[in-house]
């Protein structure tokens, strides 16, 4: 009975501390949303998706808000520690941690009410203790979490602590730079005009730059040695991965931000990355210290292995990935009634195939050990043990992340939010949960696939209407009788690995009827469509044509037995729906 009162114990801490780093978190966000509110108050930029605004104007700007989220971090912080010492949960370490976090919390709230700091510096100074504020939280929270590794802490000066201290000087001189306009003193880029004659805030602004550099060299050496010494290790290779993606991702949107004049929607990316890589930059400096590094492991890289690289590809599963971006582009062409521009087209591509291979590569790490009993899927490269759990995660999480820098920063945020809710519906709505819930999973789990055209759309007209729903449909309905005709063929794959697809649970002959079922409501659906200016004549003939088609495919699977007309409709379907798609784009065109 203790050991379950234990446990329960250690869940609540972990959830206190889990919503006070979340809560420091927004805090980091509206510090830097109210830093630039001069250039944001309104946002007329054709790419600013308007998120964060109400009638134009910033919604965060209300009286008191700036002490909303600390006060509620104080109060949260303060029962952690009455109740860590209560449970004796905590060391002393551990109360020292927690001492400081709140008295930086409680120094913060009273700089809100006194009027100590010039106005000048005020929102500077707000986010330099933001910084400090969910630096010590997060080195706190994880002091806790690996309590017990805490012994083995190794205190010697690494190259992590390098990595760590250099990104915080150049965030701490970029916040002064901003407080003072010192950006003014050194015009030209990379290098500043007249360098000779430089003012010392111009030659600080040089050094930034310089140092910028610096930090990004660092960086790719922290990376390179964290995949060849802590593969192993999930935590030390995610958090290393993900610092590094958010920093990257911090410069580019750092820079598109000056360079439009601080829109509101790249404001809120830039302070959205920025608090994300406080936490991942100090949750990988402190796991470097604590995690034994494997000095025995094989230096290989995707450019001295060719099967490394070709595995890292065949974690992205590029067949999908096309598939999706076939769609994609349809939702662009008839979303925009024309041929988008070739930048949107490139960009909006680049986004879609990352995010689309990051979902799939965290899909695979979901399913290593189901795919190892699968005679399809055991040759991948997680059950086959070619790659490591950890390196499949890390990849995918980085190219999630790098997706949705540049669908913010190149295309719009609207598509990003699409693009990030595919992934989370196909990655923790149906992966993790409807896969193994459900017979129905295929059903609702279809959403996911379904997202992409709205991404198109959404990046030619930075808006969705009621005709863009009719493609998402299409993909839905689309997606059963594809992936049953699958089923059928590898049911007893999907029997081994206890996944409760159709054929398994209900049957064959049921599931052939409900593929023959799903694809007349798709014909249906798509004879529709130019009803509501979705596609013309040709589209209209194009329909009838592949609807039949496929129809006379799904009708062979309910009349005849057996595997081989099943494998026809799973590859008939996946030809149907390229060319239905290609038929909404070639009618735009004519």
């Amino acid at each position: 009975m203790g050991y379950k009162i234990n446990r329960s114990q250690e869940k609540k801490l972990n959830i206190l501390f889990f919503t006070m780093l979340s809560i420091l978190f927004l805090n980091i966000v509206q510090i830097l949303i109210f830093k630039n509110n001069d250039f944001v108050s309104y946002c007329q930029s054709n790419i600013c998706s308007k998120f964060f605004l109400i009638d134009g104007q910033n919604f965060l700007n209300l009286p008191g808000f700036q002490l909303f989220f600390p006060a509620i971090t104080l109060f949260i912080a303060f029962f952690i520690m009455l109740f860590g010492n209560i449970w004796k949960k905590f060391t002393h370490r551990e109360n020292i941690l927690g001492f400081f976090t709140v008295l930086t919390l409680a120094i913060y709230i009273f700089f809100q009410f006194s009027q100590f700091i010039p106005e000048t510096y005020i929102d500077s100074i707000y986010y330099l203790f933001g910084i400090l504020e969910i630096c010590l939280a997060t080195i706190w929270a994880t002091s806790y979490r690996y309590q017990q590794k805490w012994q083995f802490l190794d205190k010697k000066f690494s190259i992590y602590d390098v990595w760590s201290i250099s990104a915080l000087i150049l965030i701490v001189i970029g916040v002064y730079i901003s407080a003072t306009d010192s950006s003014v003193m050194c015009s030209g880029f990379p290098i500043c005009h007249d360098i000779m004659n430089l003012s010392i805030n111009g030659f600080l602004v040089m050094f930034h730059r310089i140092l910028a550099v610096i930090v990004t060299i660092v960086s790719i050496y922290v990376l390179q040695k964290t995949w060849f010494y802590y593969r192993k290790s999930n935590i030390m290779l995610i958090s290393t991965t993900l610092a590094f993606s958010l920093f990257v991702g911090q410069i580019l949107i750092g820079a598109l931000q000056v360079l439009r004049n601080f829109p509101l929607d790249l404001v809120g990316t830039h302070a959205v990355s920025a608090a994300a890589f406080y936490i991942s930059l100090m949750i990988s400096v402190i796991i470097s210290k604590i995690e034994k590094r494997d000095d025995s492991a094989e230096k290989l890289t995707i450019f001295n292995d060719k099967q490394r690289l070709s595995d890292f590809v065949k974690l992205n599963k590029p067949i999908i990935v096309l598939l999706l971006l076939v769609t994609t582009y349809g939702g662009m062409v008839v979303g925009g009634g024309k041929i988008p521009e070739l930048s949107v087209t490139f960009w909006t591509l680049l986004a879609g195939g990352l995010a689309a291979g990051g979902s799939s590569a965290i899909n695979q790490y979901i399913d290593r050990d189901i795919d190892q009993s699968m005679q399809r899927t055991s040759r991948r490269p997680l059950p086959a043990g070619r790659l490591l759990p950890a390196e499949a995660l890390a990849l995918g999480i980085a190219e999630i992340v790098f997706a949705f820098f540049i669908y913010a920063g190149f295309v719009n945020l609207l598509s990003a939010v699409l693009a990030m809710v595919g992934m989370v519906y196909y990655v923790f709505i149906y992966s993790l949960w409807l896969k193994h819930l459900t017979v129905q999973n295929i059903v609702i789990g279809g959403g996911a696939g379904a997202i992409p055209p709205l991404v198109g759309w959404a990046a030619v007209t930075g808006s969705l209407n009621i005709p863009s729903l009719f493609l998402f449909g299409l993909v839905f309905l689309w997606t059963p009788p594809h992936f049953w005709a699958l089923a059928i063929v590898r049911k007893n794959d999907y029997a081994r690995a206890n996944v409760p697809m159709m054929p398994v649970i209900l049957g064959e002959k049921k599931t052939r009827s409900q593929i023959f079922i799903y694809t007349i409501q798709l014909f249906i659906l798509t004879l529709l469509m130019p009803i509501f200016k979705l596609g013309g004549t040709f589209f209209l003939i194009s329909a009838i044509v592949l609807g039949l088609w496929l129809l006379y495919s799904a009708w062979q699977v309910v009349r005849i037995e057996g595997n081989k007309v099943a494998y026809k409709m799973y590859r008939y379907s996946s030809m149907y729906l390229v060319f239905i798609f290609l038929a909404l784009a070639v009618d735009v065109f004519i």
